[in-house]
């Protein structure tokens, strides 16, 4: 029962930050953030999201400005999900490298075929 509303949940926030994340990187020319997975706590109080950048060599530098402002997306997240959600979750970011994780796997087996 629990769990459901935890999906529920888990996709709503996903799909309201990976809004807010697409109009923030319009700003910034070449530079693509999606949000690939969003987890929820049981007691719904703290959602961690991993997010995927694009280009991986710029992840640090947008984890770091996106971790400084956490505070302003958590309220921007709170004006759009206000009347789904009465308590606006603590939000904790992370890199998700397994897109570049796959690519180095790849690269390895076409060497290897070499």
């Amino acid at each position: 029962m629990q769990e459901t509303r935890q999906n529920k949940i888990s996709r709503l926030l996903q799909k309201e930050l990976s809004v807010i994340f697409q109009s923030q990187t319009r700003m910034m020319h070449g530079v693509m953030v999606s949000v690939t997975r969003v987890r929820i706590s049981p007691d719904l109080s703290i959602c961690t999201a991993y997010l995927s950048i694009f280009p991986s060599e710029k992840s640090d530098e947008i984890l770091k400005n996106v971790t400084a402002n956490e505070k302003t997306i958590r309220y921007e997240l709170g004006t759009r999900v206000r009347h789904q959600l009465r308590i606006i979750p603590e939000l904790r970011f992370f890199v998700d490298d397994s897109l570049d994780y796959i690519e180095h796997i790849d690269s390895l087996l076409k060497e290897d075929e070499k």
